[in-house]
């Protein structure tokens, strides 16, 4: 691999480069995980920054245990893209920011038909979170609509089916209040222990985890739709992929379980990585073999990396300074709008302040360690046009 690659320890490899800033408290979580019971592996993304106890931006591979708190609350949190019918040039900022008053409340009757047929098409039985499908949350999540301004290869998204000329819409969500009470039940009976192969719930986990899983690929795509109604166009989904799951995996000949804590799988076809809503994203091929001087492959990434990849610019303050460190520079009004020109919905002060960009690192540099540890081909660049983060207090 590339030289993005450092190697902290035996298990643990953490891909960035040098000059890549990750904060100290990060990198002793992703040390500590790496001493848990059962893990084999660790692998650290560029994005790398602390949470609550383990690190986000990372993957972990066990051997006969699953721990749900690496995991997290929101089970099944990823992103989606769908091309829309609108046409970029038609684009009136003023306007479009005026058609999302009402996207962040619960979905009305008139959608109780589309949410019962989806669920069912998804083998999604679970109730008494319905209310939460079609809405995005506070945190990190948004729903940002993106105009494609550099093409790296007309090829594959000619494949896709992406054409430049029509906007695009990016949504990161998860599974909400479910995937929360998911992990508080299972903290509430064996703290941060985790789950043998043998144990009588880990079953039980599992099938609570996958429908989650299901549940936000539901919940993203319902979100999707109502955009797309909120501007009177149609739409269709190129991808969606999730970051925040644990899966059965072998690695090396041994089966175990693939944890991702904000990681983006790399073996699941093409991902976008988003940068902060004053940030361009990026539409990227993972790759998983090397070409080695001689002419043969080896699938050293899939090692090192754990199969995954950055999924997003990563934070580079905690949530909670952010208008500390910005309050004094910025008024409230200025950060509803950005560098790239783009617009921003969000009608909750904090939040507004903690997503804000300067939070943030350069979309640029991830992007660019991924590449340097050749696990990445960047196919097209993606710049934000209008970023919705929620129109009043964040709901589970």
């Amino acid at each position: 691999m590339g030289k993005s690659v450092q190697k902290i320890s035996e298990n643990v490899s953490l891909i960035a480069s040098k000059n890549t800033w990750i904060e100290g408290l990060a990198i002793q979580q992703l040390i500590k995980t790496a001493q848990l019971e059962g893990m084999q592996r660790v692998a650290g993304m560029p994005d790398l920054h602390p949470g609550r106890g383990y690190p986000i931006g990372a993957a972990f591979f066990t051997s006969n245990k699953i721990y749900p708190a690496l995991v997290g609350n929101d089970i099944g949190c990823g992103m989606s893209l769908w091309q829309t019918s609108a046409k970029v040039s038609k684009v009136n900022l003023d306007k479009l920011a005026k058609k999302f008053t009402h996207v962040e409340q619960p979905l009305d009757d008139s959608w109780q038909s589309v949410i019962q047929s989806r669920k069912a098409a998804k083998n999604i039985t679970i109730n008494g979170y319905d209310h939460a499908l079609g809405t995005i949350g506070g945190g990190n999540h948004f729903a940002e609509f993106q105009a494609i301004d550099e093409i790296y290869n007309q090829a594959v998204l000619d494949e896709l089916g992406l054409n430049k000329k029509h906007l695009q819409l990016l949504v990161h969500s998860g599974s909400r209040g479910l995937g929360q009470s998911i992990l508080a039940a299972h903290i509430t009976k064996y703290s941060h222990d985790g789950l043998s192969e043998s144990d009588a719930d880990f079953a039980k986990y599992m099938q609570q985890h996958d429908e989650a899983v299901r549940f936000a690929e539901l919940n993203r795509e319902l979100i999707a739709m109502r955009f797309l109604e909120a501007i009177r166009a149609n739409g269709n989904c190129t991808l969606d992929i999730n970051h925040n799951l644990v899966s059965a995996k072998n690695m090396d000949g041994l089966d175990g379980w693939l944890h991702r804590k904000g990681a983006t799988p790399s073996d699941k076809g093409y991902v976008v990585i988003p940068g902060s809503r004053g940030d361009h994203s990026y539409l990227v091929k993972p790759l998983l073999v090397n070409s080695n001087e001689d002419g043969s492959n080896q699938v050293e990434n899939g090692r090192i990396s754990l199969f995954s990849l950055v999924h997003g610019a990563g934070r580079k303050w905690q949530r909670g300074e952010c208008h500390g460190r910005l309050g004094h520079k910025y008024k409230r009004e200025d950060l509803y709008r950005t560098a790239l020109g783009s617009r921003v919905v969000c009608g909750n002060k904090e939040l507004l302040y903690d997503e804000a960009p300067q939070a943030y690192k350069k979309c640029e540099t991830v992007i660019s360690d991924m590449v340097e540890a050749g696990l990445i081909e960047v196919l097209a660049r993606l710049r934000p046009v209008l970023t919705f983060k929620t129109n009043g207090e964040c709901s589970a």
